[in-house]
């Protein structure tokens, strides 16, 4: 009886599965430094954010990049917009402080989870005056890379609770007053 793979194919099948196992450990091995490099990335961005780095900014973004700001339902075209995006929040706050925790990574982005603090020392979109109180929120950013930088950003946040921080108040259908201490009959 003949057996079913001649030595030749034996040898070259081997040779075949060893090459093959070969280039995916050298493909696991850049997808792992990818990861590493989409988690620097999305840290290097809330550090961007912290200390209002346009330079880091300017590193991190291509040139054409977007930036998405669902809160506020706006959206940053292009470096420069970007940057002022991120300097309109340092233009009401202080002590800005952004506290980075999961950042679940891919190969070619990342979802970031952060706690946002500062103090409103100077005005902020409806509130005119700076009132020195604490705001704290939290939110996610998502951020989608082309090569080694960012080709867009999304902020996901509940801008609510700083308003309310601040001395805000949401007046609801039917009477009822949202203030930072809870729901109020009017």
């Amino acid at each position: 009886m003949r057996d079913a793979i001649s030595p030749v194919r034996r040898v070259w099948l081997t040779g075949l599965v060893a090459l093959l196992l070969t280039g995916c450990v050298q493909l696991s091995e850049s997808e792992e430094q990818r990861l590493r490099e989409a988690e620097l990335t999305a840290r290097s961005l809330m550090a961007a954010w912290e200390r209002a780095d346009q330079a880091l900014i300017e590193d991190l973004f291509w040139p054409e990049a977007t930036y998405d700001d669902f809160p506020n339902q706006h959206t940053y075209q292009g470096i420069q917009e970007i940057i002022g995006y991120v300097d309109a929040m340092h233009a009401w706050a202080d002590n800005v402080y952004m506290n980075v925790g999961k950042v679940h990574v891919t190969t070619n982005g990342a979802v970031i989870e952060w706690v946002f603090s500062a103090i409103q020392a100077r005005p902020m979109g409806a509130v005119t005056i700076g009132t020195g109180a604490e705001v704290v929120t939290n939110g996610v950013t998502v951020i989608e890379l082309e090569g080694d930088r960012i080709i867009r950003a999304a902020d996901y946040a509940d801008t609510t609770p700083m308003m309310l921080q601040v001395g805000g108040r949401i007046e609801l259908p039917g009477g009822e007053v949202l203030e930072l201490g809870g729901v109020t009959a009017r």
